[in-house]
């Protein structure tokens, strides 16, 4: 199976609670350059979204392009959630291509526990590619990855 983590594009900077930031005008064109790139050469079955607003902006970029994929909203991947406890909730999810759309710092953590790597930082709505049998740490293999244009 493969996991696809992808970060959302950019947001507004803290002028409100961190849930409902929103993605700026170059915050949605880096969504639909990784919607693009994920869609064009993969074929999720599934996606995973935090609750917050700007996560869910960043997943309306694929939805719009996949209309029929599945969407489950994971309240346990949010910025300060234990990595730990949201691949448990992962590894619940019945797919053969997963997308999951979250948030530094969880996804950079996500991402080192499925490989057994040290946290690297995902560059705005960066997406990253890992194949692996079960879902589960130290089992993946990162096979691609995508930045869209950066400000």
């Amino acid at each position: 199976m493969k996991i696809i983590l992808m970060r959302h594009g950019q947001a507004e900077d803290y002028k409100q609670p961190d849930s409902s930031r929103e993605l700026t005008d170059l915050g949605h064109k880096q969504a639909a350059q990784t919607a693009e790139y994920i869609l064009g050469k993969y074929h999720p079955d599934f996606f995973v979204v935090s609750p917050y607003k700007r996560a869910q902006q960043t997943l309306a970029a694929l939805s719009e392009r996949a209309p029929d994929t599945p969407v489950s909203i994971h309240d346990n991947i949010t910025p300060a959630d234990d990595a730990k406890i949201a691949l448990t909730g992962l590894g619940d999810v019945t797919a053969e291509c997963l997308v999951v759309v979250c948030h530094m710092s969880i996804i950079a953590h996500l991402a080192a526990l499925l490989a057994g790597d040290s946290p690297e930082s995902f560059q705005l709505a960066e997406a990253r590619v890992f194949e692996m049998e079960i879902v589960a740490a130290d089992q993946a293999k990162e096979i691609d990855r995508f930045s869209p244009e950066q400000p």
